[in-house]
């Protein structure tokens, strides 16, 4: 005879590391992006790293984001220790009420702007190593965060709208 619980199981903690891996390297990338794009458009300070300075920057970046899904997974645990609270959302995404063209609108704002800050910081301490010309400003910084969510937003617009298309051609349940 077996035996079943009613509460949900738990992701595995390489889900965790994968998704923090996966949409922390996109943020990555947009964030540098636009925190040269912020430099040019404000004027202030200077970012300009290229590929191979950015290519450091990212390995130094890589186990920050192992320690941030880490640091996830642990607050997620202590405030809802069962996952009571996702069970209720991935239902109600499975039934088509929430994120239907947007996947997770706050988080992505949230995450979009957070790791812009934390790519400035290690481009900032990279830039010891590699000798990239970058002098950060508050300015520059919170600029290029803020514009950042609109990177944070198009791909989450981009991957609602795979998984609403892949909804209507019937390959993802409704």
């Amino acid at each position: 005879m077996s035996v079943t619980s009613n509460t949900p199981a738990r992701p595995p903690v390489w889900l965790w590391i994968a998704i923090s891996l996966l949409w922390g390297s996109v943020f990555f990338a947009t964030s540098t992006w636009m925190l040269g794009f912020a430099a040019r458009l404000t004027g202030e300070g200077a970012f300009g790293p290229s590929a191979s300075q950015a290519g450091t920057a990212y390995l130094i970046y890589l186990p920050m984001l192992v320690l941030v899904a880490l640091a996830t997974m642990a607050v997620r645990n202590r405030m809802d220790p069962e996952y009571r609270a996702l069970e209720k959302r991935k239902a109600e995404v499975v039934a088509g009420r929430k994120e239907r063209y947007f996947v997770s609108l706050a988080s992505s704002i949230a995450t979009s702007f957070l790791f812009t800050l934390l790519a400035a910081s290690v481009h900032a301490k990279a830039a010891v190593l590699t000798g990239a010309a970058i002098e950060l400003t508050p300015r520059l910084v919170l600029s290029g965060a803020a514009l950042n969510i609109a990177a944070g937003l198009a791909v989450s617009m981009l991957v609602g709208v795979v998984i609403f298309v892949l909804r209507r051609l019937g390959v993802v349940g409704r």
